[in-house]
């Protein structure tokens, strides 16, 4: 079985260094429009609930206003296209297909970079970590690696340490992306557009990121073996949630990120609720 660990390893540390640099993306791209980009893709590949799809023009309206650059607009206008013309029904049901039946069109960022599950629950906890120094704190039935909160988080609340999460599981995301083109699903603009606000892959990522979509991560990485089967159930909550309590348990002094609000009581949830920017 082939083992992508270099590409992983490669990526994490990338992901380090955006921390020390202050950023690493893609050439050509302002803040205001990776933000306007993520706010937007954090909301289109929500579940297309009645709420979502009225806020479709106002996706657009932030969209024009951050003069995001064409190429990133025209994949996110094709989603934005589809979901305003489909019929709601019809479009709830192809997103549960898309996103909740098939590991490769897992959301769950944490689940493709790290297959164990000791690590992936220590990968969930440092998440957490990372929203809480921000001031945010996620309720018990959320999990933090949901690509909607770690795109709303970069928008609203802390760019740097956003995209540095997104660095942290770049193989998830491209994963997420081969998926979505492979089926010519309707979101795959969405995520072809986050994808080309990072930095370029080379050739051999490209290379380890294709195998790994093919053949499925190592046989060590728990829970991952029908990586490669569409009709494989993702991981549950209730799955990932255990593995977030595995890595509580394994990091000492880590069990209040756990779960429980931060000081004062107060929880802060993800995603915005409005297009403003703040926190809802």
């Amino acid at each position: 079985m082939y083992r992508p660990l270099k590409f992983l390893s490669k990526w994490t540390k990338r992901a380090a260094v955006h921390a020390e640099s202050g950023g690493q993306t893609a050439p050509g791209v302002s803040r205001q429009a990776l933000r306007a980009v993520y706010a937007a893709a954090s909301w289109l590949i929500d579940y297309p609930d009645e709420e979502a799809l009225q806020r479709l023009p106002q996706i657009s309206a932030v969209l024009d206003r951050a003069d995001v650059p064409k190429n990133l607009r025209e994949d996110l206008d094709a989603t934005i296209g589809h979901l305003g013309a489909a019929d709601p029904i019809e479009l709830r049901a192809d997103y549960v297909e898309t996103f909740d039946t098939r590991r490769r069109g897992c959301l769950f960022l944490t689940y493709f970079s790290n297959g164990d599950t000791r690590k992936r629950g220590q990968a969930l906890l440092q998440i957490k970590d990372i929203y809480r120094s921000a001031g945010l704190d996620m309720d018990e039935t959320q999990l933090p690696d949901h690509l909607t909160y770690v795109l709303e988080f970069a928008a609203g609340h802390d760019l740097d340490a956003g995209v540095r999460i997104l660095l942290s599981n770049r193989a998830g995301i491209e994963l997420l992306r081969l998926h979505l083109t492979e089926i010519d699903s309707p979101w795959a603009g969405t995520i072809r557009a986050v994808c080309a606000t990072l930095p370029a892959l080379d050739g051999d990522d490209i290379h380890a990121v294709e195998r790994l979509a093919a053949e499925g991560p190592a046989t060590e990485t728990v829970g991952l073996d029908g990586l490669g089967g569409y009709g494989d159930a993702p991981p549950s909550a209730a799955e990932m949630t255990a593995a977030m309590a595995a890595g509580a348990a394994m990091s000492p002094g880590s069990a209040q990120a756990a779960g429980g609000c931060g000081s004062g009581g107060q929880h802060t949830f993800i995603p915005l609720t409005d297009v403003t920017g703040e926190r809802s």
